[in-house]
This record gives structure tokens, C-alpha cells and sequence, in this order.
């Protein structure tokens, strides 16, 4: 008889698929009615249900930009369906040879071996840096109704 995979197996799991040059595959691991929230994005940073994931990660990940983790930390917390992971992604630019690295923080409830939400910490400023992107999230905050 086969067991769920325990929440920090299932974001390990993403993480390598992600170093991996993983795109849309990434989706597979969220479930079908996912709800995932960049708080620190600008633009679009909500997404609902897997395959609205799977177009965004087919959008977001580049051949040329090469992901590797490091000081993985994933901290379980008194709901057995939540855990906080933290990490740092060195982002490679296989045509410059440029590396930044970016800090990372999600929490994320995972049921039944599935990501049902994840409320993601990226540093989007390192990130539009890295991608060449700056001057276009400038461009976008400064076309931002202030709230």
C-alpha cells in the first residue's frame, strides 16, 4: 500500500523539477483548484487552478536562466499540512554567465500529496535584474495606481 507523500517530500519534489528546466510539469504537483499568491508581484500575482499555473510557468521559465537551490531549510509547523520553506536559487544566465542569487520564502498547505495553496516570498527586484526585466518592472510600478 503505497503512502502520501509527507509535505516536505512533495516540496522537494518541486524543487527538483524546477532545477530540472521544469515547465508546465511543475502544475502537476498543485491541485486542481491551487490557489497561489506572490506578494511581493507586480502585475499579475494570483493565480487559480493548475492549468492557469501550468501557462505561467510555461511563460516564466527561460532555457537560457538555469536554477540551482541552496540552504534549503523546510519547517513543519503544528498543522500537518503546512510547512514553511525557505531557500536561495542561484539564477544562471547560460548565455552571459551572470549568477544572482535570489532568497526565497513560501508557505504552503499541501493535502492528499497535492499543493491546494502557497503564499510565495520571492525577491522579484534580484529577479527582473537577473532576466534583463528591470527597466520593464520599473515600468510597471510606476504605471501602478498607488493603493
Amino acid at each position: 500500500m503505497a503512502t502520501t507523500p509527507r509535505p516536505r517530500e512533495i516540496f522537494a519534489k518541486v524543487q527538483e523539477s524546477i532545477q530540472n528546466g521544469g515547465r508546465g510539469e511543475v502544475a502537476d504537483f498543485y491541485a486542481e483548484d491551487a490557489e497561489v499568491e506572490h506578494v511581493f508581484g507586480v502585475g499579475q500575482a494570483k493565480w487559480r487552478g493548475r492549468e492557469e499555473l501550468r501557462a505561467f510557468f510555461d511563460r516564466r521559465v527561460s532555457d537560457r536562466m538555469k536554477l540551482k537551490a541552496h540552504n534549503t531549510f523546510v519547517h513543519e509547523t503544528t498543522d500537518p499540512e503546512v510547512i514553511v520553506a525557505e531557500w536561495d536559487y542561484d539564477l544562471v544566465d547560460t548565455e552571459t554567465g551572470m549568477t544572482v542569487r535570489l532568497p526565497n520564502l513560501v508557505v504552503m498547505r499541501i493535502r492528499d500529496g497535492l499543493i491546494v495553496s502557497s503564499r510565495d516570498y520571492h525577491n522579484h527586484l534580484a529577479l527582473a535584474a537577473a532576466s534583463g526585466k528591470l527597466r520593464d518592472l520599473v515600468a510597471m510600478l510606476e504605471n501602478t495606481d498607488a493603493a
